[in-house]
């Protein structure tokens, strides 16, 4: 079993606070959505993609909009799905799919509480091995079959059941011909994914940057593939809100937003993210060398067990792309809900489309954006690719894709 590993079963967190001290007790406003209360309470993970957040804070971005913003580090996704479903913190930096993880009852208790405001980022994941499968290289699904076959199986980490880690490696694991159940597949926090291969307990895991790259720097695994090799582009983080947020201080969350896509335009100049790196470095954020975050962070991987560099000019994490990154599509939704039936969390269709209507705040995003001056792409609900196995993925046919081998 893998240290400290997590349950999905609800717990009432409150190790960030009360509800007297949340920000989000005291609404002033008259039922209009203005409000005089400008304190909010944003959690985040320690992983690279919290960067738009921290540096809007870093940055004074939120000081700009008159908001009274505190950062606050979470020990993992079921902390963070609590407290945002208890109000211990207002919104933050989240697993796109953990507000459909907890609506569908994978990864939480049924409720329809979060909500996804706006993207973070695209891209900057990475499946890693332990150096005792290196014969599976790069890239190469079939390869890493046979390198786990040769082993006698494997275990493998993921960081919350339905959230996007937990996608990326049964997605993978499907594409190599891998059975889900001839493997162990576990959660477990992101800044522990080293510590438990450093050990023995996992021999695989994916999970989001620089715990990748931090695991190559100790030699102890290598990466076999990162995400934007999967599916270039993807959705991963994006700013989560909870329910009494959006209701009660709408206003607040456009502004939180404003100054959060004011922040992701700024990391989108490759100029400033050595700084980003050493900013979000230090121990209160992600907590490791900023070395070890900036490499990734400007595009350039070193593999590991003897794999050499590759570069990801362009396809690197990106929290921008002149808009491109930002708006949270239906379409990614409904292709969540269809991998769900795949990987056999759950047993028939879901209502896809309520679901995403209900779940994404695209109105609000658009909202925003036009206000920021900036482009909202108009490809949402068109059919994509995922690059791994060449699949094209039909929003308006989700049954095919769920019933996939």
């Amino acid at each position: 079993m893998a240290v400290a590993g997590t349950g999905i079963g609800l717990g009432l967190t409150t190790g960030c606070g009360t509800s007297d001290d949340a920000g989000t007790a005291a609404t002033t406003g008259s039922g209009n959505g203005s409000s005089s209360n400008r304190k909010v309470k944003l959690g985040f993970i320690a992983l690279t993609d919290c960067a738009s957040i921290v540096m809007a804070k870093e940055l004074g971005y939120f000081d700009e909009r008159d908001l009274d913003v505190t950062v606050e580090k979470q020990a993992s996704w079921p902390a963070t799905r609590d407290n945002l479903l208890t109000d211990q913190i207002d919104g933050g930096h989240g697993l796109f799919t953990l507000p459909l993880s907890v609506a569908t009852s994978i990864g939480g208790d049924g409720r329809r509480d979060i909500f996804v405001a706006m993207m973070l980022n695209n891209n900057g994941q990475a499946i890693t091995l332990a150096n005792s499968l290196s014969d599976a290289g790069y890239g190469d699904p079939e390869q890493a079959a046979a390198a786990i076959e040769a082993a006698g199986g494997a275990n493998l980490a993921m960081t919350f059941p339905g959230g996007t880690h937990d996608l990326w490696l049964r997605y993978w694991l499907l594409a190599a011909g891998i059975p889900l159940d001839s493997v162990g597949i576990e959660a477990v926090p992101p800044p522990q994914m080293v510590q438990n291969m450093t050990v023995g307990n996992v021999q695989g895991y994916c999970v989001g940057e620089p715990w990748g790259a931090v695991a190559v720097k100790q030699d102890i695994g290598f990466t076999h593939l990162a995400t934007q090799d999967l599916w270039l582009h993807h959705p991963e983080k994006a700013l989560l809100v909870t329910r009494k947020f959006k209701e009660e201080r709408p206003e607040v969350v456009k502004d939180c937003m404003a100054a959060i896509l004011k922040a992701s335009q700024w990391l989108d100049d490759f100029d400033n993210r050595d700084e980003a790196a050493e900013v979000i470095s230090a121990e209160q954020y992600v907590n490791a060398p900023a070395a070890e975050i900036a490499g990734r962070l400007n595009g350039v991987y070193e593999l590991g067990s003897d794999l050499g560099d590759k570069e990801f000019e362009g396809s690197q994490m990106t929290f921008h792309r002149d808009g491109l990154v930002n708006l949270p599509r239906k379409s990614h939704y409904i292709w969540t809900l269809a991998q769900y039936q795949r990987f056999g969390y759950l047993a028939e269709a879901p209502p896809y489309q309520e679901l995403a209507d209900e779940l994404i705040l695209s109105d609000l995003y658009a909202e925003v954006a036009e206000a920021e001056g900036i482009d909202i792409p108009d490809d949402d609900m068109q059919p994509f690719e995922i690059a791994l196995d060449g699949v094209t993925f039909d929003p308006a046919d989700p049954d095919e894709e769920a019933g996939r081998p």
